[in-house]
């Protein structure tokens, strides 16, 4: 089971003009902790950052899957919402039960696709209430950091 962490980190960066400006930026990390996190996000950035970022917030993720099996040059990270419907056994009523997926895609009708593509063999019926392009410039899955 993955734990995930949004990460908000600044830094900054050297715009077209020159100048540096301090910019921030989100990314997805999969961690045990938070204090995991903070550390990953820190060694995974070192190499593409020159110079001194921030981490500013790392909060738990509610993120279900991840669907990154794009090989999308351009690609982008969306946030698709899933509703299934479940039974209440002692209740004997539906429940409407929500989860998120992420999918890496190069736009969002490739984002709908891929998602559907990952959903086969899921038995539940299930209704994509919403998708949308998020923040993320990356998503770092678990390795083990010394």
């Amino acid at each position: 089971m993955y734990t995930w962490f949004d990460c908000k980190v600044v830094y900054e960066k050297t715009m077209d003009n020159g100048l540096l400006k301090k910019v921030p930026e989100s990314y997805l990390v999969d961690a045990f902790n938070i204090a995991e996190a903070e550390k990953r996000i820190a060694e995974e950035l070192k190499p593409y950052i020159r110079g001194e970022f921030e981490v500013t917030d790392i909060r738990k993720a509610k993120i279900a899957e991840i669907f990154d099996h794009n090989e999308v040059e351009e690609a982008y990270w969306y946030k698709a919402k899933l509703v299934y419907i479940t039974i209440d056994e002692k209740k004997g009523k539906e429940k409407k039960v929500s989860s998120f997926i992420i999918v890496k895609a190069g736009s969002l009708k490739q984002a709908l696709a891929v998602l559907e593509e990952g959903m086969k063999g899921y038995v539940m019926d299930y209704v994509v209430a919403s998708i949308a392009e998020t923040s993320y410039m990356d998503v770092f899955h678990y390795a083990k950091i010394d």
